[in-house]
């Protein structure tokens, strides 16, 4: 049946309850002069809200041609829906970890009912628009689209730029008008505590960097972080790029103002010693001397080994009170140098390093490149060279590391997936640290090219020859030698039970994207539902995703087979023509009741139960 039939018998159909525009609703009854013939007056809006009304110049902010377009995509609901891929999943009835193959926009979309502002750390790698990139761009952007987006103000010239645009080389147009709609959801999946990094190189850098502004705000912009990728050097540049930009940015950064301990890389104890064997473990010796003039914190301090007096320099302060500093020097915290005969410095043991953490910097030298990303996927696959430039585990387990708390049960989201890098990085940190994040991967199915090893590989592996079947891959292998050094590790002598590892939540449960049923009418006015074949268990997984209420991981109870299913008090229905009476009384008096609206049928038994259901599409 379709939605309007279930509406006009009086089902309630989820997604349809709240399709007003509150906004539009709170200016027609408040400002009824914003409003002129359905359309927005727009230097009325200017005179509400108290802004200047005869500008002469355009305001600041980023405008490219289909930027409408692109911000129509994102409000537009999908026409696609999932299918559980139970040969390709892994601990299918166990893991927390989902990936979900096909167009992103489309994945983001399907994940935006539950996991709205539950997602604490989100990273991209996405294309970067250089002349060696060839990133797949699935998005429509024709007339018949423009007309089901409502933007009927599209002329002949607006689609011959956006065509133009959008098929020439290294477009920005196309390239941001790709980007805009899947940042938009990836804001709103967004803990208010959440962070998103995304890498890109100086082809885009300045436009992300506007376009970021805009959608998270220019006051949550935390950082660009600068990682050195590369080692290699092209001789035949003036100046050999050797970096690549780490975009970053806070849902909120006034929550990070708040609570900015959460925030810290663990301190690996580099650089710490004990010199003078204090009972309290190794320490480094940190300046006494801050920055800033502050009239309680000038005092003379006399070195005990020497005589020789300090004072604060020009325009500084001790760190601490001359009573506070007293208190130190008697707890041996006040060191004077190596040799005795330096200027004060205060000692700051290991454990309180590591209790607390230490800051980040934005220049990241110090990891590893795309070149051992490459050499660690080749171990991975044989010696086989699956997919270019991976980006290298280090590098994601440091942004997880800055970003999650490994005992919260945060989700980590990437839904540029590539080779799988990310979910490779959430079960290898969760087992050198005992941690229980989720990973959230998407990918589309991009063809691979029949010349290279990678489509050799997926053939010889009875595998479609596509992207997302290299990232399900690379996850599978990655958590299976995990989960075997783990338990080598384990089996060593003399080994205490309580020092054995766990091995951590190598699994996930793949999806497939597939098309929609849809209405199709014949040329007699005949109209039938297409279907794609699908299993009964898909069927509530799509419900489950559409509904909101029960996160998509968890596997539901089958009450009656192949027709009932429940999680906690939520049952979800499909095939509601084979069940019977008592089976939805059951239902409706332990808990909420939801029916896939594309198998059930407007029969009197269902009808009987209009007030006590909501139809789901």
């Amino acid at each position: 049946m379709a939605e309007q039939d279930f509406i006009k018998a009086g089902f309630t159909v989820v997604g349809t309850e709240n399709n007003e525009n509150k906004l539009l609703r709170f200016l027609k009854e408040n400002y009824p002069n914003v409003i002129r013939d359905t359309e927005i007056n727009l230097e009325e809006l200017k005179t509400v809200l108290g802004l200047p009304i005869d500008e002469k110049v355009n305001g600041y902010g980023l405008n490219f041609v289909g930027r409408n377009f692109a911000r129509a995509k994102y409000a537009q609901k999908t026409e696609r829906e999932l299918r559980l891929n139970t040969t390709l999943s892994k601990n299918i009835d166990t893991t927390k970890n989902l990936v979900l193959k096909g167009d992103n926009l489309d994945s983001l979309k399907f994940l935006k009912n539950y996991y709205s502002g539950q997602i604490k750390c989100i990273f991209i790698d996405p294309p970067y628009n250089t002349d060696k990139d060839e990133f797949v761009y699935p998005d429509k952007f024709d007339k018949e689209e423009a007309e089901v987006l409502g933007l009927a103000n599209l002329s002949e010239s607006d689609f011959a730029r956006m065509d133009f645009s959008f098929k020439t080389k290294k477009s920005h147009n196309g390239w941001l008008a790709f980007m805009y709609p899947r940042l938009l959801l990836a804001r709103d999946l967004l803990r208010k505590e959440g962070i998103i990094f995304i890498t890109i190189d100086d082809n885009e850098q300045a436009n992300l960097k506007i376009l970021c502004d805009e959608i998270f705000g220019e006051e949550n912009f935390c950082a660009d972080i600068i990682w050195n990728s590369t080692k290699s050097v092209t001789n035949t540049a003036l100046i050999s790029v050797s970096h690549t930009h780490i975009l970053t940015y806070f849902k909120n950064g006034n929550y990070f103002t708040e609570n900015r301990d959460e925030f810290r890389l663990p301190d690996d104890g580099e650089g710490f010693e004990n010199p003078d064997n204090d009972p309290r473990g190794a320490w480094k010796a940190d300046p006494f001397q801050v920055g800033g003039w502050r009239p309680n914190q000038q005092y003379t301090i006399t070195n005990p080994n020497t005589g020789i007096e300090y004072k604060p320099n020009e325009g500084c302060s001790w760190k601490n009170d001359e009573d506070k500093f007293k208190e130190l020097l008697a707890d041996n915290r006040i060191v004077f140098g190596k040799t005795g005969e330096a200027s004060p410095q205060r000692k700051r043991f290991i454990w309180e390093a590591q209790e607390r953490g230490k800051v980040a910097k934005t220049l990241w030298d110090d990891l590893e490149t795309t070149t051992n990303g490459t050499q660690l996927l080749k171990k991975l696959f044989d010696d086989l060279s699956v997919f270019d430039n991976p980006k290298p585990v280090e590098l994601i387990k440091r942004i997880i590391q800055l970003s999650t708390d490994k005992n919260s049960n945060h989700t980590v989201l990437d839904f540029f997936g590539g080779s799988g890098t990310t979910g490779h990085a959430v079960m290898q940190l969760n087992a050198e640290d005992g941690g229980n994040r989720k990973f959230i991967l998407c990918q589309i199915d991009e063809p691979i090219d029949n010349k290279k090893p990678a489509y050799k590989f997926c053939i010889d592996n009875n595998l479609p020859p596509v992207i997302s079947s290299i990232t399900v891959e690379r996850i599978k292998r990655a958590g299976e030698k995990i989960a075997n050094d783990i338990e080598a590790e384990n089996s060593k002598t003399g080994l205490f039970e309580e020092d054995k590892k766990q091995v951590p939540d190598i699994g996930f449960k793949v999806f497939d994207s597939v098309e929609a049923p849809k209405l199709k009418v014949d040329d007699k006015g005949q109209i039938s539902i297409t279907e794609n074949e699908t299993d009964a268990l898909s069927r509530i997984y799509n419900m489950i995703f559409t509904v909101g209420l029960d996160e998509p991981t968890q596997v539901p109870e089958e009450v009656v087979k192949d027709c009932i299913y429940k999680i906690g008090n939520h049952y979800y229905i499909t095939n509601s023509e084979k069940i019977t009476s008592d089976d939805y009384s059951n239902a409706i008096k332990n808990g909420k009741v939801f029916i896939d609206g594309w198998t059930a049928s407007l029969n009197g038994t269902l009808q009987n139960y209009k007030e006590d259901v909501k139809i789901v599409f």
